[in-house]
């Protein structure tokens, strides 16, 4: 490995590197692979930093955590997140913290939420039906705050709560430079996270005097016990919620918000959901009949693979490894892509295409080589609420479905990718109810 260099490309200026470009260009990555291949490095947010992308590159940092990398977030997202998080956990204690916290998202009780998923999107269905024009991005970002307010910390309308309200400041400096002064948007962030600290203790200490019985997620992390018998601490359990409330925020409404844009631009593909959706009208929403929903699984797998809600994932590199003919040195970062390896033509037919039937059983492009459609990651750190964001993206999608229409209103349709991707303008839409007529017999 000692004749290996490291892979082509440059790191920019002292200290900055290309973190400006690589925060305000979306094709930052793009325009660097077209220039060095598939392998290549700059300098980001305080550290050398490879780039890798494809099926075979995602496989190669995903199955060796603990080995050769190790998770690593910018240090703004470090310290926003907090130590004790499961995001920043790492080696035996993430395992077992992991196993956990997985018992919040078991098919029992992810059966259990199905009622108050079904009864927020009911609410939010009928306000949007009488404002008929709004701004959608905004109204799906309290949409799913209410879901996971309700489900994660039994909280009602947690949007309009100062919870709601702290929480929406600290998302606005995740990926942000860490200057911590009170006029910036790391600095506002920093203080949004000590209130709601402050917040979701109040929360702790009030359902562990009633000796907590609820069936939501922090219901169960309050029960739970770790191999030695102990309670997780008051600390950790205030680090670990709140990356719950982002995990079950943050990213779903970026696919909420790009299943309607790409729907209202494809009409023909709508046409086709809502149809089969004819066969359910009536029918109970249960995880069984959202499972014979499969049109609509390959719409919202097309949904993830066009607009990854997450572009990629940062570990810091424990060990020399080599990849691609190139050297990753120790204590380099590396990020692996998974927004550029979606759009890979050797995988995917006409990648720039929005077409469900590429996830059809007879195409399954997906499933031609492993890792190659990777939108909730892989590995040892797969996403944890992963069945929870699918539960919820089809239930919405097929309330949305049977009972109402929307179409686009003039607009800059661009997305900003920071901290997940969203319309520049919002998704200015007219939305109106219109039932679907159920298939008899």
């Amino acid at each position: 490995m000692t004749s290996l260099t490291p892979p082509p490309g440059k790191l920019g200026l002292p200290i900055l590197g290309e973190t400006l470009s690589f925060l305000r260009d979306p094709d930052f990555a793009q325009k660097r692979h077209q220039q060095y291949g598939p392998i290549f490095k700059t300098h980001l947010l305080g550290n050398p930093t490879v780039f890798l992308k494809g099926p075979e590159a995602n496989g190669f940092v995903l199955t060796h955590e603990n080995q050769y990398f190790v998770v690593s977030w910018p240090p703004s997202v470090k310290k926003l997140l907090g130590p004790l998080s499961l995001a920043l956990q790492t080696g035996a204690v993430h395992v077992q913290r992991r196993k956990l916290m997985a018992q919040a998202f078991q098919p029992r009780a992810l059966a259990d939420y199905i009622p108050a998923m079904a009864a927020i999107s009911d609410q939010y269905l009928k306000r949007w039906a009488a404002l008929e024009t709004f701004t959608w991005y905004p109204e799906l970002r309290n949409y799913t705050f209410d879901i996971a307010g309700k489900l994660l910390i039994g909280l009602d309308q947690a949007s309009k709560t100062d919870l709601g309200h702290w929480f929406e400041t600290w998302c606005e400096g995740l990926f942000s430079l860490p200057l911590q002064l009170p006029w910036t948007r790391f600095g506002k962030a920093y203080r949004c996270r000590e209130q709601l600290l402050n917040g979701l203790e109040a929360l702790i200490r009030q359902r562990r005097q009633q000796g907590d019985q609820d069936n939501d997620a922090l219901g169960v992390l309050l029960r739970a016990r770790d191999e030695d018998g102990q309670q997780l601490e008051l600390e950790e359990l205030k680090d670990q919620v709140l990356l719950l409330l982002f995990a079950g925020h943050e990213t779903l409404t970026s696919a909420l918000a790009s299943f309607c844009l790409l729907l209202a631009q494809h009409p023909m593909v709508k046409a086709r959901a809502r149809a089969e959706q004819s066969r359910f009208v009536g029918a109970p929403l249960t995880l069984e009949t959202l499972k014979q929903m499969t049109y609509l699984e390959q719409v919202l797998k097309e949904v993830l693979r066009c607009v990854a809600p997450v572009g990629g994932g940062f570990r810091q590199v424990l060990e020399p490894c080599e990849f691609g003919g190139f050297l990753i040195p120790k204590g380099w970062s590396v990020l692996y892509e998974i927004s550029l390896t979606h759009q890979d033509s050797a995988l995917f037919s006409a990648p720039e295409q929005f077409d469900p039937e590429r996830f059809s059983p007879e195409r399954a492009e997906d499933k031609g080589k492993p890792f190659s459609h990777v939108p909730f990651g892989g590995g040892l750190r797969e996403c944890l609420g992963k069945e929870f964001a699918r539960l919820e993206m089809k239930l919405f999608a097929a309330k949305l479905l049977q009972g109402y229409d929307w179409s686009l209103l003039p607009q800059d349709l661009t997305l900003v990718m920071v901290p997940t991707p969203h319309p520049k303008e919002g998704l200015k839409v007219r939305f109106h109810r219109e039932p679907i007529q159920g298939i008899q017999g």
